[in-house]
């Protein structure tokens, strides 16, 4: 009758077995605790009375010899409480006794409960006789003055009626348990088993859509409480399935542009928290996801500008306001960033960071701004010795043939100069629009990249004071490279050696092979190139 009741009817009665187990349960707990705290107060019993005695025979210990015999004492107190007691001297040696036991032979020092009085002031051991099979419980405390350790009283005290009781009460209280837990699990399966038959089709569903499968829905199979459960659930799962494919989809679109974005992104809460890092942000910071989500914004950027960037952000109380600032860091690589901060206004406790890298922007301006002057200045000379030769013909040199024959060859040594500048502004123009192609095929180092680009520029290094040489062993293999673009780095470099070499100085060009690669280098007695732009 009572299962033929509703839903709340049938979950009624296996709450009640399962609560009258969790009673036995709990019974078995305080039976357990019980004899326990038994044992506990026993030793604390113990612990108070040999305190007691230590402080009475402190003065016999103290002042007690070798061959003392403390037995009257410890009898004494062996009749007032009723446990075995042993006095024992700073060496382990036994000076008095209680009972006919005949310890007086032995040296007690390396006993465990003296061993732990002598580290703790207090120690217990359960010692089995191996005769009798017996325990007793073995309580020593530590007797000391101000000045050094001066012996230890034990208290002995039988265990065999303490265990008898613990044995009968957790007998009995088992054997009560074992039928106990029979019968009710006979009587909750039978009721669990057609009360728990919807929900357990309720949890297989739920399982399967926590796996993945949306699709999964259940069909009623009651008129009840459980019928009307199960319909709420279809139309939740029905909803729940359109909102998370519509997340879904956001967030892989999403995670997709943070993913491959070259501008660094993070989501700071209002705490200092790094909630969010992309790929781009955790590699300019030199750190990585893992190592910088749930850590303060101070520990990830270890940049003060940005810190204090960040903290002014969030003192301001102008909430929609952008920061803006361009930071160098003081990293190795010395990268530029343009910090962006900007408060989230869906997200009222977090601010948005973007980290956007203009290094390599900074560096080509940099190097576009240097190279312009340094072709304005070298124009500069040609130009004004091609004028100066002009005017030297245009008065009268024309008319002296040797002289016009010389000015004319130095004119035509400015002119190839001018011509190497304006080559070389046309190759940038050129790289730089990425148009210069590559003709990569198997040529030789002497022969087809060095000696070429040696020879145009001899007469150079000649006209400046220098000595130009190379150092380059015949038995070079070939490689693969690009002649013309070799050449002209080559070119460049040895260029700029004859430019920024005083006069009697020295350039050397040597080759030499490293494991599968040759090596092209150059030695020069000029300034050199700083560190920070080799």
């Amino acid at each position: 009758m009572f299962l033929r009741g509703s839903t709340r009817s049938r979950i009624a009665l296996p709450f009640i077995i399962l609560n009258l187990i969790v009673l036995l349960g709990l019974a078995l707990f305080i039976s357990n605790f019980v004899q326990n705290n038994y044992t506990e107060n026993l030793k604390n019993q113990l612990s108070a009375d040999a305190r007691l005695i230590k402080e009475a025979v402190l003065p016999q210990l103290a002042s007690a010899k070798p061959q003392s015999n403390l037995d009257p004492l410890a009898n004494y107190y062996y009749q007032l409480l009723g446990n075995k007691i042993t006095l024992i001297a700073a060496d382990g040696a036994v000076l008095g006794q209680s009972g006919d036991d005949d310890l007086k032979s032995e040296n007690l020092h390396y006993y465990p409960e003296i061993q732990q009085a002598l580290a703790n002031g207090t120690g217990d051991t359960i010692y089995t006789d191996p005769a009798t099979g017996e325990d007793t419980l073995q309580l020593a405390i530590k007797a000391e003055t101000d000045e050094a350790v001066v012996g230890f009283v034990r208290l002995t005290v039988p265990l065999d009626e303490v265990q008898s009781n613990q044995r009968k009460i957790r007998n009995t209280i088992l054997t009560v348990t074992f039928f106990t837990i029979i019968l009710t699990t006979l009587l909750a399966w039978l009721i669990a088993n057609r009360t728990t038959r919807p929900v357990r089709a309720l949890t297989t569903t739920v399982n399967r859509m926590a796996d993945g499968d949306l699709n999964a829905r259940l069909t009623p199979s009651t008129r009840d409480e459980v019928a009307q459960l199960t319909s709420a659930f279809n139309n939740m799962a029905k909803q729940l399935q359109e909102k998370i494919n519509a997340l879904t989809t956001e967030q892989k679109r999403v995670s997709v542009i943070l993913e491959h974005m070259a501008d660094g992104i993070m989501i700071v809460e209002n705490d200092g928290q790094v909630r969010m890092i992309n790929p781009a942000a955790a590699r300019l910071l030199g750190t990585t996801a893992d190592k910088a989500t749930k850590h303060t914004f101070a520990e990830v950027v270890r940049q003060h500008q940005m810190i204090e960037l960040w903290q002014k952000s969030q003192q301001d109380v102008d909430q929609n306001r952008e920061y803006v600032e361009m930071i160098e860091t003081g990293r190795k690589e010395g990268r530029i960033l343009q910090v962006i901060i900007t408060p989230m206004t869906t997200t009222p406790s977090s601010s948005l960071v973007i980290l956007q890298d203009l290094t390599r922007v900074r560096r080509l301006e940099t190097i576009r701004r240097d190279f312009i002057s340094n072709i304005s200045h070298d124009l500069r000379t040609p130009l004004a010795s091609l004028n100066l030769l002009v005017e030297t013909l245009q008065n009268g040199a024309l008319n002296d043939p040797p002289a016009a024959d010389r000015f004319l060859k130095h004119m035509e040594q400015e002119v190839a100069v001018m011509t190497q500048l304006v080559s070389e502004l046309l190759e940038l123009s050129r790289i730089e629009s990425g148009q210069v192609p590559l003709k990569i095929k198997p040529v030789r180092v002497n022969q087809d990249l060095i000696l070429p680009p040696v020879a145009r520029l001899t007469g150079q290094a000649e006209r400046n004071g220098l000595i130009l040489y190379t150092d380059l062993p015949e038995n070079l293999p070939l490689v693969s490279a690009d002649p013309e673009r070799i050449q002209q780095v080559i070119t460049n470099l040895l260029h700029n050696a004859i430019k920024f070499t005083p006069p009697n100085g020295s350039i050397r060009i040597f080759a030499y092979t490293q494991s599968d690669e040759v090596v092209i280098a150059f030695e020069d007695t000029g300034v050199g190139i700083p560190p920070e732009d080799a």
